[in-house]
């Protein structure tokens, strides 16, 4: 059974950081792209980033400005999101999915599988 999950959200300053990550069973990430969305309540998840199934490129919305990063430990089978610079508007629940040799599609419906979200909380 192919399980992802999510840790590392939390509640944090305006201005400061959290690294989340996304843990796989089932699967190996190592064939499979990985994305970050986010989504808060009464609106649509929306795309953060993405980063291809070699791990050679990755993508991110044009409003991560830099702030953010995503990378893959094959061998943890773990997906990172690092997050710096933290504004209230990144308020939101984050979630990871996994695309069976994905190239970064910004696309929800190219994802196979869904973790259960982390809660993100930046205080102003």
């Amino acid at each position: 059974q192919v399980q992802l999950v999510e840790s590392g959200g939390g509640l944090v300053q305006a201005g400061g950081s959290l690294t989340l990550s996304c843990a796989a069973s089932g699967l190996s990430f190592m064939t499979y792209g990985v994305a970050w969305f986010r989504q808060t309540p009464g609106n649509k998840r929306e795309f953060v980033a993405a980063i291809r199934w070699d791990a050679t490129t990755s993508y991110f919305s044009d409003f991560v400005n830099g702030r953010f990063t995503i990378s893959k430990d094959n061998a943890k089978n773990t997906v990172y999101l690092r997050m710096i610079s933290l504004q209230p508007e990144d308020t939101a629940v984050y979630y990871c999915a996994g695309h069976y040799y994905g190239v970064g599609s910004s696309a929800e419906y190219d994802y196979n599988y869904w973790g259960q979200g982390t809660q993100v909380t930046v205080s102003s």
